[in-house]
């Protein structure tokens, strides 16, 4: 077991961190997964004779990725959980004004709109395309978490790869996605069951996370003809960034929050909607109500 009477150890792993925390977010798409694995990495490494570890950071990383896989692979053996698993961690931050083109880089490349893209991809493809392409581990470390040999790692990167490309990813925050948000919500807000078609990809998939569970509505004509969920009881709302793209927040006349709505937004067309309507997920938001 690690003794660090200087603090050394502690100091090394904190300075890994973020580090290790991107890394399984990528891979996991969850806050507060990501969290639980970098304290799970922690828990390991106290537990690990530090003479035995050669590169901290290498070995970390291999920790972090096998138990990010171990979790990957969980949920697909049981794909029921995996529903709302992007909005496991709400971060909601006001979106008053178009953000700089950095940020908005930035939470794109973070944010739902990358993962809805690596749901694309296998438990092992999507952690060799984390680690190597996002993240510059080589084949040759990531091949032992896979079970792999360095080229059999190439080979599942380089299909992984393959497959990002082919797939359109959603737009990021940009103005084209604020643009067809804003005219959602007014076509909700009026009732224009037309307008919703039109703003609407036939094949929209609709995500509420209640607190009794996950409801999941597909296509365009059942999505719009329950859009009067989207005005109900709100007295107050305003634009937010949900986990880097563009969205509501509601509350009701008391101040309370009622939903958070995030968007994903491909060519011009709402692809996805979730919406947040459980308490106790809305009350973890410090976010207040506009006056």
């Amino acid at each position: 077991m690690t003794t660090d009477p200087s603090g050394l150890v502690t100091e090394a792993f904190e300075a890994q961190r973020d580090r290790l925390r991107a890394v399984a977010y990528r891979v996991l798409g969850s806050h507060a997964d990501a969290e639980d694995v970098v304290q799970e990495a922690w828990m390991r490494l106290v537990r690990q004779d530090e003479a035995a570890i050669g590169n901290l950071a290498g070995w970390l990383t291999t920790v972090v990725g096998r138990i990010s896989l171990d979790l990957l692979r969980s949920r697909q053996a049981h794909p029921e959980t995996a529903y709302g698993q992007e909005f496991a961690g709400l971060v909601v931050t006001p979106d008053d004004e178009p953000a700089p083109d950095e940020q908005a880089a930035l939470a794109e490349s973070v944010g739902l709109a990358l993962l809805v893209v690596l749901d694309s991809l296998t438990p092992s493809e999507r952690l060799a395309f984390v680690l190597h392409d996002m993240f510059a581990v080589p084949f040759h470390e990531i091949g032992p978490i896979l079970g792999k040999s360095a080229d059999a790692t190439k080979m599942i990167a380089s299909r992984a790869r393959r497959k990002v490309r082919a797939t359109d990813r959603p737009a990021g925050p940009g103005r084209e996605h604020r643009e067809v948000v804003q005219a959602f919500r007014a076509a909700a807000l009026n009732g224009d069951f037309d307008a919703l078609l039109r703003v609407l990809d036939p094949d929209v998939k609709l995500t509420v996370d209640t607190a009794d569970g996950v409801v999941v509505t597909l296509g365009a004509t059942k999505v719009a003809a329950g859009a009067r969920m989207f005005s109900g009881e709100v007295a107050r709302h305003r634009p937010v960034l949900v986990n880097g793209v563009r969205g509501h927040m509601s509350w009701r006349a008391d101040g309370t929050p009622l939903s958070v709505i995030a968007f994903t937004v491909t060519d011009g067309r709402i692809t996805g909607i979730h919406i947040v309507v459980d308490p106790a997920k809305l009350a973890a938001i410090q976010l207040p109500a506009p006056a």
